[in-house]
């Protein structure tokens, strides 16, 4: 469903109660997305707060969906702009929400710049939204940032997996099932956004044993499938080894 005509963002349904918000944008050649996840339930959660810039974009979308004021959590993966440029705009208009992340990420930046304490989360502690139970895990480093980390939605089994899987191009279907390890390896050649930690394989099978089976990636396509496969194959791939469809 397209929410802004003149911006191009749209709103998709990816799994049950998550919907994945879109806006195309011309920053890079041949364009980028910039995603942001709602999780819908008694307490709803934000994942990525987005852009400062793109804020009103995104509460429109979230608006076409839900009230805003319902938020409960506004989330991120790591400390960067357009995971959470937004999130005092966000605090602003939903008066109950708070800000989720990691411990290092709550430590380290989040308890600085945000105007409501953290929601500091350790690896393995589970954020409780209704009938839906999501569970952090911690990724330093992968792809980049010392505070990265993921939620994992039990019910659907769905990865809100950030940066992994970064797709370039500024027109992708909200959900495929279609190789994206092949365009996510495009983009990273052209611009390596990887730390290439000694452990990035460890943290990825880490991943991978949650058995995902919806990626929500924030830039490009959510992607269906065997999740746990996608990620040992990127493990493979960012080792310089043969990938399918790399």
């Amino acid at each position: 469903m397209i929410t802004n005509s003149q911006s191009g963002t749209t709103v998709d349904e990816i799994a049950a109660g998550i919907y994945r918000i879109s806006t195309p944008v011309t920053v890079l050649p041949g364009g980028f997305t910039f995603n942001q996840y709602l999780v819908v339930d008694e307490t709803p959660l934000l994942f990525h707060a987005g852009l400062k810039r793109m804020f009103p974009l995104v509460r429109e979308a979230v608006a076409a969906v839900m009230p805003v004021e319902r938020l409960g959590y506004i989330g991120l993966s790591h400390f960067e702009a357009d995971e959470c440029g937004a999130l005092n705009d966000w605090l602003t208009v939903a008066p109950s929400a708070v800000p989720v992340c990691s411990a290092v990420g709550a430590m380290v930046s989040i308890n600085d710049v945000a105007d409501r304490p953290a929601h500091a989360l350790a690896h393995g502690d589970t954020l409780l939204l209704g009938s839906r139970r999501l569970r952090w895990l911690d990724a330093p480093h992968a792809p980049h940032g010392w505070d990265c980390g993921y939620l994992f939605d039990e019910q659907t089994q769905t990865l809100l997996s950030g940066d992994l899987f970064t797709q370039g191009g500024a027109d992708h279907p909200p959900l495929t099932q279609a190789d994206i390890l092949g365009p996510s390896e495009a983009f990273r050649r052209q611009m390596d956004y990887y730390a290439h930690a000694v452990d990035t394989r460890a943290l990825l099978e880490r991943l991978a044993e949650q058995q995902p089976t919806t990626l929500a990636c924030m830039h490009g396509s959510a992607w269906r499938g065997d999740g746990a496969a996608l990620l040992r194959a990127l493990a493979d791939a960012i080792e310089g080894k043969q990938a399918a469809g790399a």
